[in-house]
C-alpha cells in the first residue's frame, strides 16, 4: 500500500480545498446553523465541482474517478469548508443513494437517477431507521404489499438525514414479515409521491445544517419500477450502503480534524502567557501531540478502506469500514474537545467555531450504526 496521493488524488484533494475556501464560504453560516438550514446552493456548488457524482461513471454524469480518489477529494472538502452538516449531507447521500443505484439498479433506473444526483438537482436520503428499529434495524414494521402491478407502502421511518429536504429517497420495507430480513425490499421513492410525506423535522444537538426528519407512508402506491434490486433483498443492499457510509463518509472529517490541528498549532505559537507561548507548556504541546496522533491514525484507516475498495478487497472492507468509523468518530470528538481547551474561554465562543465541532463530532459516534454496533461487527468478524 502506497501512502502517498497518486496524481489524481493529490489534484482532486488541492482542487477540492481550493474550491472549498472559494465557494463555500457562507456569510449566512452562523444564522444557518442557527436556523438549523441545509445549504442547497452550497450543495450544488459542491455539485457543480463534481463532488456528488466523483465515483459515478461518466455515462451517468459523473466524474469516473476511484474510491480512494473519492475520499482525497471529500477531505480536502472537509479541509477547506467549515459547514460539517453540508459536507455530511454531500457524503449521504452520494454513499447511501447514489451507489446503492449504482451497483444494484437496471440501466432505466442507472439513466432516470444517477445524472440529476450527480448534477445536484436531485439531492438523496435513505429511509431505515424507524421508531422502534434502530440499531435491530432489520425488525423494521414498514410494509410493501404487492396490489397487481404496483406495491403499497405503509408505516414511518425516523431520524432519516436530509428527510426534509430530499428529492429522493431509498427506504426500505418489509414484504414479507413472516421472512424477517429476508422478507426486507428496497424501494426507490420520489418526493411527491402520494401517499408519502415528511411530517417534521428533528431538531438536533449537532450537524444542524444537515436536516434530519420523520417520514410517513399512508397507502402510498408505487410502481413496479420502484423496486430497487430484487424483492427481499434489501439487506443487501442497506448493508452495502451502510458500509460505503461507515467506510467513507467520515472522510471529510477527517480534513476538519487537519483544519483544527492547524489552528491550534498556530494558536500555541502566537499565544503568550506568563512570558511564553503556551505551546511551551507541556500540559498544551502533549494535547496537541494526542491530536496530531489521532489525525494520522484516523487519516490512515479512512485511506485504508478506501484503497481496499478501490482493489476490489470487498471482504476485508467490511470490518475496515467499521474500525473507520469507530475510530475517527471517537477522535473527531476528542479533538474537538481539546481544540476548544487549547483556545481556552474564547474556544468555548460561538465566533471561533470550534464548539461547533464539538457539537457536530458527537453524532458521529451514533450514525451509520453506534460504535458499540461497530465493535460488535468487528467482533463478529474475528469470530468471537
Amino acid at each position: 500500500m502506497d501512502f502517498e496521493f497518486s496524481a489524481a488524488q493529490q489534484k482532486w484533494y488541492d482542487s477540492a480545498v481550493a474550491f472549498a475556501r472559494e465557494q463555500l464560504v457562507d456569510p449566512d453560516a452562523d444564522g444557518r446553523e442557527e436556523r438549523a438550514e441545509f445549504w442547497r446552493e452550497g450543495y450544488e456548488r459542491c455539485a457543480k465541482f463534481g463532488a456528488a457524482g466523483l465515483p459515478i461513471p461518466r455515462e451517468y454524469g459523473g466524474q469516473g474517478e476511484t474510491i480512494d480518489t473519492t475520499v482525497a477529494a471529500m477531505e480536502g472538502l472537509g479541509y477547506g469548508c467549515p459547514d460539517t452538516g453540508l459536507l455530511f449531507s454531500l457524503n449521504a447521500s452520494l454513499w447511501t443513494i447514489t451507489m446503492p443505484i449504482l451497483v444494484f439498479g437496471d440501466e432505466e433506473q442507472k439513466k432516470r437517477y444517477l445524472p440529476p444526483l450527480c448534477d445536484g438537482r436531485f439531492f438523496g436520503a435513505n429511509g431505515a431507521s424507524e421508531p422502534e428499529a434502530g440499531s435491530d434495524i432489520f425488525s423494521m414494521k414498514t410494509t410493501a404489499e404487492r396490489k397487481g402491478d404496483r406495491w403499497v407502502l405503509n408505516g414511518r421511518k425516523v431520524w432519516i438525514t436530509g428527510g426534509p429536504v430530499a428529492d429522493l429517497y431509498l427506504c426500505f420495507a418489509s414484504t414479507d414479515p413472516s421472512k424477517g430480513v429476508l422478507g426486507v425490499t428496497a424501494f426507490l421513492i420520489e418526493r411527491d409521491t402520494p401517499g408519502f410525506r415528511v411530517v417534521r423535522e428533528i431538531p438536533k444537538l449537532g450537524m444542524r445544517t444537515a436536516p434530519m426528519g420523520e417520514l410517513v407512508f399512508e397507502n402510498c402506491e408505487l410502481p413496479a419500477e420502484s423496486l430497487l434490486g430484487r424483492e427481499g433483498r434489501g439487506s443487501r443492499i442497506f448493508n452495502a450502503a451502510l458500509e460505503w457510509e461507515r467506510g467513507a463518509i467520515l472522510a471529510s472529517m477527517i480534513g476538519t480534524m487537519r483544519r483544527q490541528l492547524d489552528r491550534c498549532v498556530q494558536r500555541a505559537r502566537s499565544r503568550k502567557q506568563f512570558g511564553q507561548s503556551i505551546g511551551k507548556f507541556q500540559s498544551v504541546s502533549n494535547r496537541i501531540v494526542d491530536m496530531m496522533t489521532r489525525y494520522e491514525t484516523s487519516r490512515l484507516l479512512v485511506h485504508r478502506y478506501a484503497w481496499l475498495k478501490t482493489h476490489g478487497k470487498d471482504k476485508e472492507a467490511v470490518i475496515a469500514a467499521s474500525m473507520a468509523k469507530l475510530h475517527v468518530s471517537e477522535s473527531f470528538a476528542q479533538n474537538s474537545l481539546d481544540a476548544v481547551r487549547i483556545f481556552g474561554a474564547s474556544g468555548y465562543t460561538i465566533a471561533e467555531g470550534l464548539e461547533r465541532d464539538v457539537r457536530d463530532s458527537v453524532g458521529g459516534v451514533l450514525f451509520s450504526g453506534t460504535n458499540d454496533i461497530q465493535r460488535n461487527i468487528i467482533a463478529q468478524n474475528l469470530r468471537l
